[in-house]
């Protein structure tokens, strides 16, 4: 099919087709509605349709499908790469659709392509349930789609895991439910398999009883990072499911709840996580405790409090460059390069945090979703984040550094919400024995690669 321009693109055709708002490049607002939580992302789109309903999502993929016009999907706009905005195409975004419904009675909740793990967080968190996300509450349901990785992976698997049924909306237009009885290949690709299969309007979760929790981070020194990083090894390989945590190089921000001797020192530390007692995470903790952390700011607090804990310290509109790996073991040799480069924090918001996926995510089979990395103990981020453009070239630097010196230590392929736009040969590493079968899948329901402003799936030959 032949393309169109951007100055072509007649956006006409969707009057009375559209209820939402369509923003185009002279339209008021257009600025800063092209505009992306990675500031290192600049893309001029030449129109941005924001979805009031699956019939205006209907229409745009139509639209996008007989122009030829590039298609980013918006949802929560977290994505590092920047795939939910292009040059020249069409950005369909989903945000003003956050409908939630829960059933506390079947324990589900039904939410709508548009929200966040704050909405979904705080409409189920009334019933005293919660479902798996990630670890930032502003991240969107895209999110869901690639994996889900979060503090109650160990306990309740990913948030691929827990996605009973999903609403899409295909490449040809027409809309269609996937879950174990419907359209099951389908079902299979869409949990783990990204935006690659169509526009997903909405996703029915498996929730979980969880209300307060025991969370929070103890530090110590980088002087320590290698001892501490082998104990955390050792913490996390023997712990029952409902204990979690994640080892991360950071640099102590300024402000409560950190003493004011500490900020802006860069250490190491693990940002602990319990749904048991109190007493309970006490027994669990001793032996961290036992290492005398120079902090210990692990208390109970309010599910939805802990998933919005690092909103502020990773606001939208500053650049960031991120590179990731799965993770089997922490030998003597990764663990001496991950203190060399981690020590190193280019910017005070810069990091690498190892997120478990062990316990629940191993119970499940690498080819039971397209989520094929289940044999893994842990996903690796490494990542540069800071509001100065200037900044830029220093913090990919680092990460390229770090990553590539790593990476000779990693399971091979990353869990793709964590990376940028990397090429093909990364995305196939990524999904393993998994890709052919999701290529064929992606032949069927989208032949034409209009969903391909993602980690991309080819349909097969």
């Amino acid at each position: 099919m032949a393309t169109v321009t951007a100055k072509e693109l007649d956006a006409t055709v969707l009057e009375g087709q559209v209820r939402g708002q369509q923003i185009a490049p002279d339209d008021p607002g257009y600025e800063d509605a092209r505009h992306v939580y990675n500031a290192m992302i600049d893309k001029r789109p030449a129109l941005i349709v924001r979805a009031a309903d699956v019939a205006d999502v209907i229409a745009v993929v139509n639209f996008a499908r007989e122009t030829g016009a590039p298609l980013a999907i918006r949802c929560g706009m977290h994505n590092p790469a920047g795939f939910s905005v292009v040059d020249d195409g069409i950005v369909l975004d989903l945000s003003p659709m956050k409908g939630i419904r829960v059933d506390p009675a079947e324990q589900l909740a039904t939410v709508q392509g548009g929200c966040t793990w704050g909405d979904v967080d705080h409409a189920t968190h009334a019933f005293g349930l919660a479902t798996v996300g990630g670890v930032l509450s502003t991240t969107g349901m895209g999110l869901a789609l690639g994996g889900g990785i979060g503090y109650l992976t160990r306990q309740y698997g990913l948030s691929v895991d827990n996605i009973a049924s999903v609403d899409v909306v295909l490449a040809d237009g027409s809309f269609a439910t996937a879950n174990e009885s419907e359209n099951s290949n389908l079902f299979w690709a869409i949990r783990g398999g990204g935006g690659n299969f169509g526009v997903v309007t909405s996703l029915t979760f498996r929730l979980q009883p969880v209300d307060t929790v025991i969370w929070g981070p103890m530090l110590w020194p980088l002087d320590r990072a290698a001892e501490v990083m082998r104990a955390y090894d050792g913490w996390i390989g023997g712990a029952p499911e409902h204990f979690n945590g994640f080892f991360a190089f950071l640099t102590v921000p300024t402000g409560a709840p950190f003493p004011e001797e500490l900020h802006m020192q860069k250490m190491c530390g693990i940002v602990w996580f319990c749904t048991g007692t109190q007493e309970v995470a006490d027994e669990l903790l001793a032996p961290a405790r036992a290492f005398e952390p120079v902090l210990d700011l692990v208390h109970a607090a309010p599910y939805p409090m802990v998933q919005s804990a690092f909103d502020a310290l990773y606001p939208p509109g500053h650049q960031q460059y991120w590179r990731a790996d799965f993770v089997d073991e922490l030998s003597d040799e990764a663990i001496a390069a991950h203190v060399e480069h981690g020590s190193q924090l280019p910017t005070p918001q810069a990091s690498m945090h190892l997120y478990p996926i062990d316990g629940a995510v191993h119970k499940v089979g690498s080819g039971d979703t397209a989520f094929a990395y289940r044999d893994s103990r842990w996903a690796e981020v490494i990542f540069a984040v800071d509001p100065d453009p200037a900044a830029v070239d220093g913090m990919k630097s680092w990460v390229v550094d770090y990553w590539e010196a790593t990476h000779p230590y990693s399971a091979g392929g990353a869990y793709i919400n964590f990376m940028m736009d990397e090429g093909q040969e990364r995305v196939q590493a990524s999904y393993r024995d998994n890709y052919e079968r999701l290529a064929e899948i992606k032949k069927k329901y989208d032949p034409g690669n209009l969903f391909r402003v993602n980690q991309n799936i080819r349909p097969a030959d």
